[in-house]
């Protein structure tokens, strides 16, 4: 299995590097302009109608595979948003940026790679950077200029575990993060990450400047210091999720949301405030980094299905009942055949890793069906039911009843 991430750093480019990367700005338009002109998304088409049109910019011939790869993806994600009826502009590339993937070295703890003929520039890597790239099993694929950061791209082959212990279902929520299966449960507090958002909601809407371009520069400036608070907070919550699922053995088991923003659009007949809260959890976001770190390590991670994670936050995991909710308490559920209080989280995060680990075992060839093996003729033997009752359900640090 191929697992990719990348490695960033700060970097502040200098003249030379800023017209480079300028010059690939205008390079990526022209092969745009291109591709809608003649209605290509291919990269090989591509590169037979613009390859020519680059000689005038002077640039060393690696740049110009570069510029017709990064065109091709985004014309194939505008041509993927067309089919699926979302509407979308022409495409135009406003910020200056360079990526390459060929005619690069890393050398004596510099990334070096070429603006001219035999010219070259180099640019320091951090430690932590070259901490990370002395790893003999990482590949270096390509790196990415921005005005303001180095990424570069690495890969490695990665053996995934075999002989699973068990899979831990994921119930993302909007102040907490639910993680386990019958054994354990554990609740990563995410409420500062909604007071984040509040927060800079509030010193945003503040502002009343006249001038609109200051007001703006403004805001984007809070706007990326609350993306940068948030990220470090799901940074820590996603590897300790990483971490325990790889230290018991377990598969990481996600439901399907994707569409959930479509309930908190304007007109639902909900608050401005609570549309904006909704709409700035980031639920994608810690599924993206529990999922490239888990491939890191070889952890299989895999989605459910909208019918498969149907009714998982209100039917019971121990009878299948359907619970019914509490008028006082907005978080619990009751089922009346078990006489037993439920946790809606918990009732969640159950039921999917129950799921989950049905999926698996259908990839695996295992029987997971649950029946009544009828005795063979002529032949005495005991009816045998495949299936076994959960344990009692416990949270992290207790050991499950017998």
């Amino acid at each position: 299995m191929l697992a990719r991430k990348s490695v960033k750093q700060r970097f502040y480019p200098d003249k030379r590097v800023l017209r480079l990367m300028d010059s690939f700005r205008q390079m990526t338009n022209i092969c745009v302009r291109i591709g809608l002109e003649n209605g290509v998304y291919s990269m090989k088409r591509l590169c037979t109608l613009s390859y020519g049109q680059l000689e005038d910019f002077g640039l060393p011939s690696y740049y110009k595979p570069c510029a017709i790869s990064k065109t091709a993806g985004i014309l194939s994600a505008r041509k993927k948003s067309l089919k699926r009826g979302y509407r979308s502009k022409d495409p135009y590339l406003k910020k200056s940026f360079l990526t390459l993937s060929y005619g690069f070295k890393i050398v004596e703890e510099t990334l070096r790679f070429p603006v001219g003929r035999r010219e070259f520039v180099r640019i320091p890597l951090s430690q932590h950077t070259v901490c990370i790239l002395t790893d003999p099993k990482l590949t270096v694929r390509c790196f990415t200029l921005t005005p303001e950061s180095l990424s570069i791209s690495v890969n490695k082959d990665v053996e995934p575990i075999q002989g699973l212990n068990g899979v831990v279902g994921v119930d993302r929520n909007l102040k907490n993060l639910c993680v386990g299966n019958s054994a354990a449960v554990a609740y990563y507090d995410m409420s500062k990450v909604t007071e984040i958002a509040d927060t800079t909601r509030q010193i945003s809407r503040s502002f009343k400047r006249n001038d609109a371009r200051i007001r703006a520069r403004v805001v984007r400036k809070y706007g990326k210091r609350k993306k940068n608070r948030v990220a470090q907070i799901l940074h820590s919550v996603s590897k300790a999720v990483v971490e325990s699922a790889f230290r018991n053995r377990e598969g990481i088991v996600f439901e399907e949301i994707r569409e959930i923003r479509r309930l908190y659009r304007k007109g639902n007949w909900q608050g401005r405030s609570y549309r904006s809260r909704m709409n700035d959890w980031p639920f994608h976001e810690i599924r993206r980094q529990i999922e490239y770190k888990a491939a890191w390590v070889g952890i299989p991670v895999i989605t459910l299905t909208k019918a498969e994670t149907r009714g998982t936050s209100h039917v019971c995991p121990r009878c299948g009942e359907r619970l019914q909710s509490s008028k006082h308490l907005s978080r619990k559920l009751w089922c009346q055949r078990c006489r037993e209080m439920f946790d809606r989280d918990l009732v969640a995060v159950l039921n999917i890793s129950r799921r989950g680990r049905l999926r698996f075992e259908r990839s695996e060839g295992v029987g997971i069906e649950a029946m009544v093996q009828e005795p063979n003729a002529g032949i005495q033997m005991p009816k045998v039911i495949l299936t076994v009752d959960p344990p009692t359900l416990t949270k992290q640090g207790q050991k499950p009843k017998s």
